[in-house]
């Protein structure tokens, strides 16, 4: 009879196998769930007093999953979202070990029953024009840095990319000319094109002319001529919204990631008046529902609306008179 295999070469042909091969997830997803599966493993050698390498199938089992969630959220004080994503990954694992190990059933089927955490939906942050422009005159355009902060914030406000499309954005991603755009492939792997505006479009050309980007690996590298990372880019936005709060204090208020100027495009077509539909295309959503949400944080269009309904002062509202013994009956319940 065939030997299981163990759980270091299951891991293995996860990654390798479903992930790869079977799936073809994007890089995005590969590397999600390869920090997942780091940070259990560190956890298990701790806690077990093993070498990864080491570790049976039988030791990975529910409590060990629960006492590590539980831990990221105490000890690295991550947000219930990021604790049920990392839980995902973890699924993934054991529901491909259901067909290589089918004799650890009952503890697959365990772990499979770990509940995601609930938790509150917050509204979306995003940026006012006034926030806007504050940002956008932070960085010291009279230095190289400052002219490649200036052109990524703007490039990230104005077109909407999510950081992993911004920082890999590549030169010959840029296309300039009548109905200048950005292509770029995002989540999913779905590819898309952003239009750029007139003054980003210009930018763009300048700064390629500067720093003979084209040849470059990347439109955004740091001062070695690498890459950003996104740590980089993270560090650049609050750099400047530091600066820029010193002008414009609401943003002391306010927690900026580069995922909120994403959202900060999407509100800025939204007032605008551009339709759900387009606006999903625009930024590369699955679905229109998606885009829901920007309907419900913006305070603008929900005070326009206001004003349609809202009644004068003048105005009597006429009180409802049940014409019917069964709907008063039903009425007084």
């Amino acid at each position: 009879m065939k030997n299981p295999p163990t759980f270091s070469a299951l891991l293995q042909g996860f990654f390798s196998q479903r992930l790869m091969q079977q799936r073809e997830a994007s890089p995005y997803t590969i590397a999600s769930y390869r920090d997942t599966f780091r940070l259990l493993l560190q956890f298990s050698q701790k806690r077990l007093h093993k070498p990864p390498s080491q570790l049976g199938f039988e030791e990975i089992d529910a409590t060990l999953i629960a006492e590590f969630l539980l831990d990221l959220e105490k000890n690295r004080g991550i947000s219930a979202r990021s604790r049920n994503l990392r839980l995902t990954a973890v699924r993934s694992f054991f529901r491909y070990a259901t067909y290589e190990t089918p004799a650890h059933a009952a503890q697959i089927q365990r772990v499979l029953a770990i509940p995601n955490k609930r938790y509150e939906r917050r509204q979306i942050q995003f940026l006012t024009r006034g926030e806007i422009e504050a940002l956008l005159s932070a960085p010291n355009v009279k230095s190289w840095s400052g002219r490649r902060d200036h052109l990524l914030l703007l490039v990230a406000i104005q077109t909407g990319l999510r950081l992993a499309e911004l920082v890999n954005l590549k030169p010959q991603d840029v296309v300039f000319g009548t109905g200048a755009h950005i292509r770029c492939t995002g989540k999913g792997r779905k590819e898309r094109c952003t239009p750029l505006t007139k003054q980003a479009a210009t930018l763009l050309k300048s700064w390629f002319r500067e720093s003979s980007n084209e040849k470059a690996e990347r439109v955004f590298p740091n001062a070695r001529g690498r890459p950003l990372s996104g740590d980089g880019v993270r560090y650049i936005l609050c750099k400047h919204i530091t600066t820029a709060a010193q002008h414009c204090p609401s943003l002391h208020q306010k927690r900026v990631t580069p995922h909120v100027l994403r959202h900060t495009m999407a509100m800025e077509l939204l007032q605008a008046g551009v339709d759900r539909a387009v606006i999903a295309l625009w930024l590369g959503h699955e679905s229109v529902v998606t885009t829901q949400v920007y309907l419900s944080a913006n305070l603008e269009l929900k005070e326009k609306i206001l004003a349609k309904t809202t009644l004068s002062a003048g105005q009597k509202t006429a009180r409802f008179q049940p014409n019917d013994k069964l709907l008063d009956f039903l009425q007084s319940l």
